[in-house]
């Protein structure tokens, strides 16, 4: 089996942050604290980016413990990543 190209990849784990952070935004909402310090919204593009980071940092603990080489593999670290930081910043704020 070849290994995916290290730019797919980037891109993939890159979008998949993104969604996760525009769809937190969305459906989860700031949270009561949040909206008191720093007004109505946070504001959609701190969640992609906190998302994105996310993503990345799932991306890497994945392959830092060798769960595999797929394509399947990141797109699924990725996700856990995203969703765990987003939601750890959420209780953060």
């Amino acid at each position: 089996m070849r290994a995916p190209d290290p730019v797919v990849t980037f891109v993939v784990v890159l979008v998949i942050g993104l969604a996760a952070g525009f769809l937190f935004d969305r459906l989860a909402g700031p949270s009561w604290l949040a909206r008191q310090f720093s007004g109505s919204t946070r504001g959609i593009v701190t969640s992609a980016l906190v998302g994105t980071a996310g993503a990345l940092i799932g991306y890497h603990i994945a392959v830092l413990i060798a769960l595999g080489g797929g394509i399947v593999t990141s797109v699924i670290a990725a996700a856990l990543g995203a969703t765990v930081v987003l939601f750890t910043w959420r209780m953060a704020k």
